[in-house]
């Protein structure tokens, strides 16, 4: 067995069910052996897209996405999907290669990436964007490799591993016999969870059991932990409140009577308020980022008069942003679990934690998500898509002004229904992003983007359409980078041209429909759910509808509001 049918094999250990890539350089071989495996390869229309994919498939299933790609195009475009992955937490397997075959790599480097003289530095980019890579020299070191790739893409905080294959090792045999020798594939990936210290543990049921206002807030770590029972458990026992991050969104069912909202700059305001007037605060999994925290504005989160319990799995996140009480260093589930174990039950019918969320949740809805107004109000455009949403459905948010309509005014029904842009917030994610859910779901997904980032990526319609699978990609459009547009309308580049998306979709063998009549909307969203093929709404939304001015909070007014 050569090193490139070894991958494979590898990854069928694994239960690799897809693999999301473009074939290129020494990944042929690999592609070649995926020909031969049971293994689906997804190729969508560049590296981009793919990797976007797998970062979509790692985050949502918990299992790493796998991207495949050729290096300097693994190391460009395909660098979107591993940042996103970096910075977002999600498990990632990056299979990759350095070019130029055999001793060419010296010869006035063309593809060669392996960093040496004249050539392209693969590694570099990979250092700045991987959590972990590898560049092995022979079969048995590249096996290894992979081995640990998964490995450590899931162990502690999840991330993107790559390995980058190189020379003729790709189609050298493995050895029988290696020295060192190689394990079994699932017994060298295996990981184990760590929990918070007893001691630890003590303080932070101390500090809950002895709140009369506390909250949770919630983060993607509680996504990256299938933590969501034990979420519920801690507040229920604690009596507390939950809010949420924006990649926290939906780790709670945003209907569920503790649930508050979501916080931050653009978040809802009786969430920053829950947040600010806890008198202890238990964050789990959020690493506190400045959109989350209105940008450090002084009244929001304050550690001087109240109690912060940070809970996270890197030991270097707790009390990264503010100075905590207690630090809780493990993994999300085991920790929840311990803390509900521990605390005594102090539930009840009556609480300030349920009356401070019951009317949090009020900035669920706001007049304009009626409005029968022409052009569409983005409100009352995300109003409609709430209605098409069920537990059944995953919702994937692009970058950009449409992002924060939906963080507002789509109230999640379940746990896991929502999924966004936003551990490096790139535009262009929704929509492959909505095609790798309903892959690796077989549930409905509804992308939802602007203009400017469903134009990035539209040709994963295309893939939907191969892939047999029928996302609905929804389209808010205001013919310009909306955000970037209504911070300063005499910015040059913020203007597109009307491009007829329903002519687009149609071309790629999807359906297309353009909306410009609120009682259209829902209907509209009805039968394109139904329907068995892809289809693009096109949503004519009021673009002078001011996002800022109508979402902001009074925490991030107070700092200024000028940090986007």
């Amino acid at each position: 067995m050569n090193t490139a049918e070894r991958i494979v094999a590898t990854l069928e250990a694994l239960d690799v069910a897809y693999v999301f890539g473009y074939p290129g350089g020494r990944v042929i071989e690999v592609f070649d052996a995926l020909g031969e495996s049971d293994i689906e390869v997804v190729r969508p229309r560049d590296e981009r897209e793919a990797s976007v994919m797998a970062e979509a498939a790692g985050r949502i299933t918990r299992d790493p996405g796998v991207l495949a790609g050729q290096g300097p195009w693994i190391g460009s475009l395909g660098a979107i999907g591993q940042m996103e992955a970096r910075l977002g937490s999600s498990p990632m397997v990056v299979i990759t290669e350095a070019s130029e075959r055999g001793e060419y790599a010296t010869l006035a480097p063309y593809q060669q990436s392996r960093g040496d003289y004249g050539g392209l530095d693969l590694p570099s980019i990979l250092d700045g964007v991987t959590a972990e890579h590898w560049e092995p020299r022979t079969p048995t070191e590249t096996v290894r490799s992979l081995q640990l790739a998964f490995k450590h893409a899931t162990a502690g905080r999840p991330g993107p591993c790559a390995v980058v294959l190189d020379g003729d090792a790709v189609t050298e045999e493995v050895p029988d016999d290696p020295t060192p020798p190689l394990w079994d594939d699932e017994a060298q990936a295996r990981t184990w969870d760590a929990r918070p210290v007893d001691g630890d543990l003590d303080r932070a049921v101390a500090a809950l059991d002895g709140a009369e206002r506390p909250v949770i807030l919630a983060g993607n770590g509680v996504h990256a932990a299938n933590a969501y029972d034990e979420l519920e458990a801690v507040a229920a026992a604690a009596d507390a409140a939950v809010a949420t991050s924006y990649l926290g969104k939906s780790t709670i069912a945003e209907t569920h009577d503790r649930a508050a909202g979501v916080v931050g700059s653009f978040g809802h305001e009786g969430a920053n308020r829950a947040v600010s007037e806890a008198d202890t605060l238990l964050v789990v999994g959020c690493r506190l980022n400045p959109m989350d925290t209105n940008w450090g504005a002084a009244s929001f989160v304050r550690p001087d008069e109240q109690t912060v319990c940070h809970a996270d799995v890197d030991s270097r996140n707790a009390g990264w942003v503010y100075p905590a009480d207690v630090g809780l260093i493990g993994d999300a589930r085991a920790t929840l679990a311990a803390l509900a174990d521990r605390l005594p039950d102090e539930s009840n019918e009556d609480s300030w934690a349920l009356d401070r969320a019951a009317a949090a949740r009020e900035d669920f809805t706001a007049p304009a998500c009626d409005s029968d107004a022409v052009p569409i109000k983005p409100q009352r455009a995300v109003a409609a898509v709430e209605s098409v949403v069920d537990a059944e459905t995953v919702v994937t948010a692009d970058s950009g002004n449409n992002r924060f309509w939906l963080l507002n005014y789509l109230q999640t029904p379940a746990r896991r229904t929502y999924f966004g842009s936003g551990g490096v917030g790139a535009m262009g994610w929704a929509a492959p992003a909505a095609v790798a859910a309903a892959l690796v779901t077989d549930r409905d997904a509804v992308a939802v983007a602007g203009d400017g980032g469903f134009a990035m990526t539209m040709t994963a319609v295309e893939t939907a359409v191969q892939r047999g699978v029928a996302p609905t990609f929804v389209v808010l459009n205001d013919t310009s980078l909306g955000m970037v547009r209504q911070m300063d309308d005499e910015l040059p580049g913020t203007e597109f041209p009307d491009t007829d998306f329903v002519a687009v979709a149609r071309a790629m063998g999807a359906r297309g429909v353009r909306v410009t009549e609120p009682g259209d909307l829902k209907p509209t969203l009805v039968d394109a759910k139904a329907d068995d093929r892809p289809t693009v709404v096109d949503v004519r939304i009021d673009r002078d509808e001011p996002m800022a001015d109508r979402l902001a909070s009074s925490f991030y007014e107070g700092v200024g509001g000028l940090h986007e």
